[in-house]
């Protein structure tokens, strides 16, 4: 069996995956019809799906999504807008959890959450000072008469001659 990339979608995957998508919301009284020359066909859902797992598991800008591959970069982000308004992704997540629940099972009755919002302590002596840091953060020296600089011109309104 040929080993599948982490960001590809299997066959499989997409079998559980396809019924959660959100079909076009259309008026089922209106007949439409595309007219010759009005715009690209809407992409399919599976490659739609595919450029959005690629960018969430590659970590690339959208922008940088393989169009030959995936199509329209701003498409692919539009999708992904409006799929999760409606919430495909949260429904994605709800039934791959229960499947796992089911295949391993969840230890609900105890959970652990931990994190940490805060420079580390050893940083500094690990790192060295910060590469953008050049020194250049220091007062400004007085002038040579060893009073502060101010304008010339104390306060002018700008439709009054100087």
């Amino acid at each position: 069996m040929p080993k599948t990339e982490c960001w590809e979608v299997s066959d499989a995957f997409w079998e559980k995956v396809e019924p959660l998508v959100p079909r076009p919301r259309r008026d089922p009284d209106r007949e439409y019809r595309r007219q010759p020359g009005g715009g690209r066909k809407p992409l399919p859902a599976r490659q739609v799906f595919a450029g959005i797992v690629y960018v969430l598991r590659t970590g690339i800008q959208w922008n940088a999504l393989p169009k030959e591959r995936f199509g329209s970069p701003k498409a692919i982000h539009r999708y992904f807008r409006t799929w999760s308004a409606q919430g495909f992704f949260l429904a994605l997540w709800q039934t791959g959890l229960a499947e796992y629940d089911a295949m391993e099972g969840v230890a609900w009755e105890w959970q652990a959450v931990d994190g940490a919002m805060m420079k580390a302590p050893l940083a500094q002596e690990a790192v060295g000072p910060n590469p953008t840091d050049r020194g250049k953060k220091r007062k400004q020296a007085a002038s040579s008469g060893g009073r502060p600089w101010r304008p010339a011109v104390a306060r002018r309104h700008r439709g009054e001659p100087p």
